[in-house]
């Protein structure tokens, strides 16, 4: 199914693209039968802020700020529909502008990544 496609028979995919379009990384985790069953994607900011989304359907996402600290602050978080939270992060003010939130009202999880290089993990 091509990305037009998708859009037309699941509209609120459109603030995904949207999202997309506006310089974030999506994967797909979750592929049956070639179809992505969850969603997830991200933005880096300048100074370590990361913006990240999961899609689990139409009527559930959730998605969050952090900000540099480790482990990560959570400055900022929604959960809703698809729609509801791709708008939220469409209007979500940049990380550096006076009145992006900054707060921390919560921490994340440590992000570890795991790699293989001639034999050796890391």
């Amino acid at each position: 199914m091509n990305e037009e496609a998708a859009v037309a028979a699941y509209p609120a995919l459109a603030g995904v693209v949207a999202l997309r379009e506006a310089g974030w990384t999506f994967v797909h985790r979750n592929v049956v039968d070639h179809v992505p069953t969850t969603i997830e994607g991200f933005r880096l900011w300048p100074g370590g802020w990361i913006d990240a989304v999961r899609v689990l359907g139409d009527a559930e996402a959730m998605a969050l700020r952090t900000d540099s600290s480790e482990p990560p602050g959570i400055v900022w978080e929604k959960t809703g529909t698809l729609a509801d939270v791709t708008e939220a992060l469409q209007t979500l003010p940049a990380p550096d502008h006076p009145l992006a939130p900054r707060l921390v009202r919560g921490i994340g999880p440590t992000l570890r990544i795991t790699m293989t290089w001639n034999g050796v993990t890391r």
